[in-house]
């Protein structure tokens, strides 16, 4: 990380703005509009991207080709159909550290979900238990226990949940291990939100995963708020799967299809459990109609029908303008934007803000998560009265995002300045 002493004032800002080599991507989205056509202070990139400037054009591509060809789209269009959602894979595995065999981009948040536990909890009679954090994000947890009420089982006495210490918010690394090492003999599956939706802490999945896979379980995570957030690096972490939307940090648009990585280890393993549909068997032969089901080699097998082409397009919008920044380039603008957004929360000297994110980089993302003692939701109105779109998490949380792609200094140093002013009031 390049190393900035920050100041305060509306000068350093603005300098910092000058100085961004990413700040022209800011022009590449649409920046929602207050009544006067101001825009909007805009941190809300964790719960659901700004819309990308290209994307109309990409999918009035399509919607002319199917006017132009109807099912010879498929493959005929300027884009053919068949073969789209390969279109996707070069791009996303950059960003999240996988290899083609190993993403896809199919399905939404929680199905995916739901089709991973198929394949990767499989409770016996000893070993039958799923290890998750108390304050998951509540579809992961609905998913675990249905799950785990799917095979006959108690929620009650097969789900841990990971808490953390008193009066912390984050987990401690020393905790999971010990927790793993304790029960993991009758651990099936590991799996975590990474980072977690609440706090914006980002655990080391190399190291968990190593954990779990030395007491025998299966480990995988939810990287909803990872992935275009952070560099995951998911191959060599080693994790059995994960799982992420593209709809926050990925600006694919509300409900957009969700990414899925499963790791190269179990890519040629015809007897893995999964349910099946037609788009993941063979290619080669799925058109025939009649043959037994045979699947793609990798996680292409686990789709299940074609892909709506008219979400999958908002995807590859997106991620052409990920290719043009860089994940790298972004990650070191996401580490001074939200460090700016620290210090001068800290300079602040506000006895009733507190930062429960953690303060070391390497364990979060862009999200910072401001608890503000004795606050309720009407703290939260008047903040977005004064012209900030972020995100309220009961009991008293404001969740804020600086993300590299469209934020700027600026941005962060107007906010901070109106939280303080309604704060004093």
């Amino acid at each position: 990380m390049i190393a900035v002493n920050y100041e305060q004032g509306l000068a350093f800002a603005k300098k910092m703005d000058q100085d961004d080599p990413l700040k022209d991507f800011r022009q590449k989205f649409h920046l929602p509009k207050q009544k006067d056509g101001s825009p909007y202070l805009y941190f809300c990139g964790n719960s659901l991207g700004l819309q990308p400037k290209n994307t109309q054009a990409y999918i009035q591509q399509e919607l002319n080709d199917w006017a132009n060809y109807g099912v010879e789209g498929h493959l005929h269009a300027k884009n053919p159909w068949l073969p789209y959602h390969e279109f996707l894979t070069k791009a996303m595995g950059e960003l999240v550290g996988a290899r083609p065999i190993e993403v896809v981009i199919m399905n939404t948040l929680t199905v995916n979900l739901h089709l991973m536990m198929v394949s990767f909890y499989r409770p016996t009679a000893k070993r039958k238990k799923i290890l998750i954090e108390y304050d998951a994000f509540p579809s992961d947890k609905y998913a675990v226990a249905s799950q785990i009420k799917f095979h006959g089982l108690d929620p009650a006495d097969c789900m841990i949940e990971m808490r953390s210490r008193d009066g912390e918010a984050c987990l401690q690394m020393h905790d999971i291990r010990q927790v793993i090492e304790e029960q993991g003999d009758e651990i099936a599956l590991i799996l975590f939100g990474n980072p977690n939706y609440y706090t914006g802490q980002f655990l080391d999945m190399k190291q968990i995963t190593e954990w779990g896979h030395a007491k025998g379980c299966l480990v995988g995570f939810d990287c909803a708020h990872g992935a275009g957030n952070r560099y995951l690096d998911l191959h060599e972490s080693g994790v059995d799967f994960a799982v992420w939307c593209t709809y926050k940090y990925l600006n694919a648009g509300p409900g957009s299809l969700a990414g899925c990585f499963v790791h190269e280890r179990h890519a040629h393993d015809k007897h893995l459990p999964r349910f099946e549909g037609w788009w993941g068997h063979n290619k080669a032969t799925r058109f025939g109609m009649r043959d037994g089901f045979d699947p793609i080699p990798g996680v292409e097998a686990w789709q299940l029908s074609n892909p709506p082409i008219l979400s999958m397009v908002a995807v590859k919008a997106s991620l052409d303008i990920f290719a043009q920044a860089g994940m790298d380039r972004l990650r070191e603008k996401s580490l001074l934007l939200t460090g700016y957004m620290e210090f001068l929360l800290d300079q602040m000297n506000q006895e009733r803000i507190s930062i429960i994110t953690p303060r070391d980089p390497t364990q979060r993302g862009c999200q910072l998560s401001i608890q503000v003692k004795d606050a309720d939701k009407s703290l939260f109105e008047a903040v977005m009265n004064a012209g900030i779109i972020a995100d309220w998490r009961e009991p008293d949380v404001i969740r804020v995002a600086p993300v590299p792609l469209y934020n700027s200094f600026e941005d962060v140093y107007h906010f901070v300045q109106i939280l303080t002013k309604i704060l004093s009031n």
